[in-house]
């Protein structure tokens, strides 16, 4: 049986969800703008001299903007099909220089990032179960705790689930950010059972009416059978205890590891079910675009971004305010 936690309270250098003012007063477009300000300068800095220099787009003023895409690590399969885009409509309509092509490459990108967005399933009876997935480094036990910290700045109540019981210290891990949050906690021991453990945090959420559930897995990677095996696992026994359990399975993954990252993303959804990304560390990396392969060559939503360290610096992710940051 799995011990049951109350952690409430909250370090001193950790705002709480609704304590720092001035944070909630920051829009959210200057919030992404900050996290893309690495990717923007780099590529906006090849798009400006792309639109200062271009009265008319022809071959070559494309391919200068598909070397820009490409340094910010959109990928040679995405960088291609906004260009052959690009390229149609300068055959069918023309494109008048270059605040027009800066204006069709926002279409373009948008477009993409909207793409395999859907509604979020809202279950019939609560708790909401959301899985968090992902191999060990990326962030995946942080961003449970920032998304317990999101969710009660919507006015949810949350409860997470401490089933990575595989990685040492995980646990402990998890219990500090439940407390930083001001959330309670459902775990078992080290080396514990994770279908047992998410058993009895699907009853503890049932019986108090939680709105949220954020369960923790172990770090995995493809390769290793018997972990997908314990996922699919957990998988069947939320489902028998609440209708279309999971609701959502939040693939983390780290903006810096770019293109590499998005190979073994596309291995790991494979076998996990995923229906959204968690894309952590966007400020940290000049390569933002990443953000927009995983849209395109994953279809796969990107539901969240990590902007930082703090508890707040996790922000839903929005298509238009992140193009419009990126590209002005």
């Amino acid at each position: 049986m799995s011990d049951l936690i109350s952690l409430f309270g909250n370090r001193d250098d950790e705002p709480t969800p609704d304590e720092p003012e001035a944070e909630a007063k920051r829009s959210f477009f200057d919030r992404m703008r900050q996290a893309v300000s690495r990717t923007r300068e780099s590529l906006s800095s090849k798009i400006e001299g792309i639109v200062a220099l271009t009265r008319t787009v022809d071959e070559s003023t494309l391919e200068d903007l598909e070397n820009a895409l490409l340094a910010s690590d959109l990928g040679l399969p995405t960088t291609t099909a906004i260009l052959d885009a690009l390229r149609d409509r300068a055959r069918r309509k023309g494109i008048d220089g270059g605040e027009e092509l800066r204006m069709l490459l926002k279409e373009q990108i948008r477009a993409i990032l909207e793409e395999p967005r859907r509604v979020i399933p809202t279950p019939v009876t609560p708790p909401k179960v959301t899985f968090l997935v992902g191999v060990n480094g990326t962030g995946k036990t942080t961003t449970s705790g920032k998304l317990a910290a999101w969710s009660r700045s919507q006015g949810h109540s949350v409860l997470l689930c401490a089933a990575d019981t595989f990685r040492a210290a995980a646990i402990e891990q998890l219990e500090i950010w439940a407390s930083r949050s001001g959330v309670e906690m459902i775990k078992t021991r080290q080396g514990g059972d994770p279908a047992a453990v998410l058993y009895d945090a699907v009853t503890a959420a049932r019986a108090r009416g939680i709105h949220d559930l954020y369960v923790d897995t172990a770090g995995r990677l493809h390769t290793k059978t018997g972990l997908m095996d314990e996922l699919d696992k957990m998988r069947r026994t939320a489902a028998r205890l609440i209708q279309d359990a999971p609701h959502e399975v939040l693939l983390v993954m780290d903006a810096t590891t770019g293109q590499n990252g998005l190979q073994q993303a596309r291995l790991f959804t494979q076998a996990a079910g995923v229906t959204g990304i968690v894309l952590t560390k966007l400020d940290g990396t000049a390569k933002g675009g990443i953000a927009v392969a995983i849209a395109r060559e994953l279809n796969l939503p990107v539901r969240f971004v990590g902007v930082g360290e703090k508890m707040t610096d996790l922000l839903e992710f929005s298509p238009a305010e992140f193009v419009d940051s990126l590209l002005g």
